[in-house]
């Protein structure tokens, strides 16, 4: 105990001696960067031009292997989808092993294995490492390519293709690369249904051959293993991998604006509109450059400290998070991108944000703080990065494909160190070229064209192009339509009533039961949903193996929401708007419990509805979209608040009417989940099947 305390007292009066000799009037001055050794990978190189790094890690009984083939870039074109296919299709087996007993294998010695078109990677335990290196030099050098599998590969890019057509942020990231690109570059073509069905089996097989060689490949173990080991067994599963020429495609690239430009791109669905700031750069990791760049990057956008996120999200309010990133190739050229996804309402105003960032960082020295903390978090990232096996033979691979000098990652933290105040203004005005930037706005045209074609900053009016979802140039779309003659929003519901069954048999509608069932992230999902006059309701969603994941019960006065088993009493908030409600039908009571606005034609799904917005007692609004035809309610949008005060906007889509017992009732609907959409399809309703209390308990 004496010793403890006398440690103490000594500790204390060090600290009060160091205080009595430091001027804290005076900020201390910046250490030099520390000195880093780096540890090298055992690197040897087979006669075919393979090249094998090893490193050696004998912490845990684990082994990973990771294959890749530095090629030049490919050209797809009228094939686009090719390597795609060739990704999925290689790891099918071998021409020696079936693809069920490959598969089987790998599953019973708890390994994975992955392909890319170019690559490959495997990983397991120590012990089982031989036979699945075997398996992967097997699969990757002697495919198992049939036309059953390709058939079923291409099906499923084909359902892709199907449900990225109406995916905003799908749509917006394929328009961005062309008009960075250009659509014959190898990063702005992209796969269509024509180009995916073009793909032969002879293609696959053809690609494998001319692009799978040993010339520019390289392989890298990490792990519980000896280097003497992996030398035998690399040379015994690729010395007869064959070498071959591989010629480079050539293609064109796209040119930035001559002036600073929007090109929009309409989606009648879009709930935000997905922005992009962007131009293309020729960057190159060993170019002087480099560090003053990705210095300047983060203070711009590099992540939640930035300015972008600050303004956008933290002042503004305009968004969930914006961001800037910089690319950099030594065969192409690289984008430069400030992104956000903003509410409708506001894309204008996120514009030019974004823009007055660009400019700032751009024309002003950033401060001594910024650039501080900026390095300080740069020195985290790579101290903490080297502690890992597989950061010492990433580092060794890059400094070889980017044909960096040898002592890169040894300076690495010197060289950021170094960049001033003056490097980063440098920097901002050479790589993100206020000037000439493309601002790429995807959204919904009727809500936001009139405000992006009125858009100025710095005094000058930005001209707006349009491109298609293809990036094609194509003329200004109709936005807006004319509303026929004596059309209200009291007319739009009154036809909608009439046309599903007429009031008298949606009044008479007391209870109303369906059952709907979807695919949610590869598992079968089923919904439940009960209703009874005028406003109790049972919901009940479960999943395939999990039973009941989510349920909302609300009998009349109380309420409550239960997740996964874990039950809580209704928010107050939702459980006042049950309490409101005073028909199955709503529309019944449009007019006398709210007030309603047509607020025009819009497009839902290619065709034309009528949009009337609701608004209730309480202020809450909603907008209820009405096929101009059919008169039938094809979509639902509600707007609500969420963390942090940012509005986001719910959307169900209604389709597929049929009639259950006189009344026209949706038998299809698509909610959104997020990022994701989820596909409901009616598996039964049923109206005025009798229900009692216990059913909404």
């Amino acid at each position: 105990m004496k010793t403890r305390i006398f440690s103490l007292l000594v500790l204390f009066l060090a600290s009060l001696t160091m205080q009595a000799q430091i001027d804290r009037s005076v900020q201390p001055k910046p250490g030099p960067a520390p000195k880093i050794n780096i540890g090298k990978p055992t690197t040897f190189t087979l006669k075919n031009g393979l090249t094998v790094m090893i490193v050696e890690n004998h912490k845990l009984p684990r082994v990973s292997a990771t294959l890749t083939i530095d090629n030049p870039l490919v050209v797809e074109g009228k094939k686009a989808g090719l390597t795609s296919l060739v990704s999925t299709l290689l790891g099918s087996g071998s021409t020696s092993i079936s693809k069920d007993d490959f598969n089987e294998e790998i599953d019973y010695l708890g390994a994975s294995l992955n392909f890319g078109s170019q690559s490959a990677f495997a990983g397991s335990l120590s012990k089982y490492f031989p036979r699945i290196m075997e398996l992967m030099a097997d699969a990757a050098l002697n495919p198992n390519f049939t036309q059953e599998d390709l058939d079923a590969e291409r099906a499923k890019v084909l359902e892709s293709l199907k449900s990225e057509k109406k995916s905003v942020t799908a749509i917006a990231g394929r328009v961005q690369s062309v008009l960075a690109y250009g659509i014959d570059h190898p990063y702005g073509e992209f796969i269509t249904e024509k180009t995916i069905n073009t793909v032969t089996l002879d293609d696959v097989k053809a690609f494998h051959k001319t692009y799978f060689k040993p010339n520019n490949a390289y392989l890298i173990i990490i792990g519980d293993v000896k280097t003497k080991d992996v030398k035998k067994l690399a040379k015994k599963l690729f010395k007869n991998w064959e070498a071959g020429n591989i010629v480079a495609d050539t293609f064109s690239t796209a040119n930035n604006p001559m002036n600073t430009e929007v090109n929009f791109i309409d989606m009648e669905n879009a709930v935000q509109s997905e922005l992009s700031v962007q131009n293309t750069v020729t960057l190159t990791m060993k170019d002087d450059d480099y560090f003053p760049v990705l210095v300047a990057n983060n203070i711009l956008g590099g992540g939640g400290e930035a300015r972008l996120f600050n303004n956008l999200r933290e002042d503004k309010k305009y968004t969930y998070g914006s961001y800037s990133n910089i690319g950099n190739s030594k065969r192409t050229i690289s984008t430069f991108k400030a992104t956000a996804s903003v509410r409708n309402a506001v894309t204008d105003s996120a514009v030019v944000e974004i823009l007055k960032e660009i400019k700032n960082i751009s024309t002003e020295l950033v401060s001594a703080e910024e650039l501080k903390n900026v390095k300080a978090k740069y020195v985290g990232r790579f101290v903490t990065g080297i502690e890992r096996p597989s950061t010492i033979a990433n580092y060794a691979l890059r400094i070889k494909t980017e044909d960096l000098p040898s002592n890169f990652y040894e300076t690495y933290l010197e060289r950021i160190e170094a960049v001033s105040r003056e490097d980063v203004l440098r920097a901002a005005k050479k790589y993100f070229q206020g000037a000439n930037l493309r601002i790429v706005v995807t959204g919904k045209g009727s809500e936001v064209i009139d405000a992006l074609e009125n858009l100025t900053f710095d005094g000058k009016k930005i001209p707006v192009k349009y491109f298609d979802q293809s990036g094609e140039v194509t003329k200004k779309p109709v936005f807006k339509k004319e509303i026929p003659a004596g059309v209200t929003a009291q007319t739009v519901v009154d036809n909608y009533i009439k046309v599903v069954g007429g009031k008298d048999k949606l009044m008479n509608v007391s209870t109303l039961v369906q059952e709907m069932g979807a695919s949610f992230q590869g598992m079968d999902m089923t919904m439940v949903m009960k209703q009874k006059n005028p406003n109790l309701l049972f919901v009940d969603v479960s999943m395939a193996g999990m039973g009941s994941v989510n349920k909302q019960v609300f009998n009349g006065e109380k309420g409550y929401v239960s997740q996964m088993g874990n039950k809580q009493d209704m928010p107050a908030e939702t459980l006042a708007e049950m309490k409101s409600r005073k028909a199955i039908f709503e529309e019944l009571m449009y007019g006398s419990d709210s007030k309603m606005l047509l607020k025009g034609i819009e497009v839902v799904d290619g065709k034309d509805a009528y949009a009337v917005v609701i608004e209730k007692a309480d202020g809450k609004k909603s907008t209820n979209f009405y096929d101009v035809k059919t008169g039938f309610k094809v979509k639902e949008s509600t707007t609500q608040k969420g963390p942090g005060g940012q509005e986001t906007t719910q959307n169900r889509v209604l389709g597929d009417y049929k009639e259950v017992s006189g009344i026209m009732m949706p038998h299809l609907m698509i909610i959104d989940a997020g990022p994701q959409k989820i596909e409901m399809i009616a598996i039964s309703i049923k109206i005025n099947t009798p229900l009692t209390n216990k059913d909404f308990e």
